[in-house]
């Protein structure tokens, strides 16, 4: 849950998650919606899909893989989990790569390179391996990881109170601010969205996403305005921001009715939290509870 998303924000949902599913075979053998349904308004849905499909993977097996390449065949887990929980849990000696222990790398040897390289990010991976202690690796990786998150620090680094300051080539060099090197993202994609609020009794006019979407498979919105070509009655009601990886949306809402209610459901939005609603919906009804 903490993967692009803050702790502040993560907690309640980690709590209600732990209440819903105790333990791996409680998640494995619960239906995929009710996993979505949790974690709805945490955004990155491939997470929960990949942790549901894990515990799964685990589940059937009878037990956690306890070697890094065990652990990487569960989905969803990438080298830096792997690492990390082999390591900590099993005693692997296996590195961690992760944001922190990268600038830590880059400010140690003075690398230049784009950290968003896959070359770069190898060779980073490599000077991690070469540095770990393999009779602590679980210890050696949580104090790297906690250099860069408390002390090598991204806006300034305290270098005066950082235990290897002494080896340090950017700071011999005086260069710490310059590292590590990210070169820009492509620049956000702005783009202009109508939803519309079509109400029948307890019921909104609701349509689900199929499983071949890329983002937010399975998961319930509200159609646009495009999706209704015969909708009357157009009343405006609001508008909000909304962001999605490099896609700023500023969505306006409308109410409105509609006869042809072909490829959609009425459904209620609020009923027990059983159904994945996506976050831009819920959003939208917020702005209109009565209409």
């Amino acid at each position: 849950m903490l993967q692009q998303t803050r702790a502040a924000a993560a907690i309640p949902y980690y709590e209600d998650f732990l209440r819903r599913f105790p333990d791996v075979h409680a998640l494995a053998s619960a239906p995929e919606q009710d996993v979505l349904a949790a974690w709805a308004g945490l955004g990155y849905y491939s997470r929960a899909r990949n942790l549901y499909r894990a515990a799964v993977a685990i589940s059937s097996r009878g037990s956690f893989p306890s070697t890094l390449d065990g652990i990487r065949t569960l989905p969803g887990v990438g080298p830096y989990t792997a690492a990390a929980v082999a390591s900590i849990a099993f005693g692997v000696p296996a590195a961690v790569l992760d944001g922190n222990v990268l600038r830590v790398l880059a400010r140690l040897t003075a690398d230049g390179s784009d950290i968003g390289s896959a070359a770069a990010r190898t060779r980073f991976q490599e000077t991690a391996q070469s540095l770990l202690d393999p009779k602590q690796p679980g210890d050696f990786n949580q104090a790297m990881m906690e250099l860069g998150a408390t002390v090598c620090l991204p806006g300034g680094p305290l270098c005066l109170v950082c235990p290897v300051s002494a080896h340090c080539e950017a700071r011999a060099l005086g260069r710490q601010s310059e590292f590590p090197v990210k070169l820009r993202k492509s620049s956000p994609i702005d783009e202009t969205l109508d939803l519309v609020v079509v109400r029948h009794g307890p019921g909104i006019l609701m349509r689900q996403r199929t499983a071949s979407n890329r983002r937010l498979a399975g998961f319930w919105e509200l159609p646009t305005l495009k999706d209704l070509p015969d909708a009357a009655d157009l009343i405006f009601v609001g508008q909000f921001r909304h962001s999605i990886v490099n896609h700023r949306y500023s969505v306006r809402v409308y109410t409105g009715r509609i006869a042809n209610t072909e490829d959609m459901e009425w459904v209620e939005p609020i009923d027990g939290g059983s159904r994945p609603i996506s976050t831009m919906a819920r959003k939208a009804l917020r702005l209109c509870p009565i209409c």
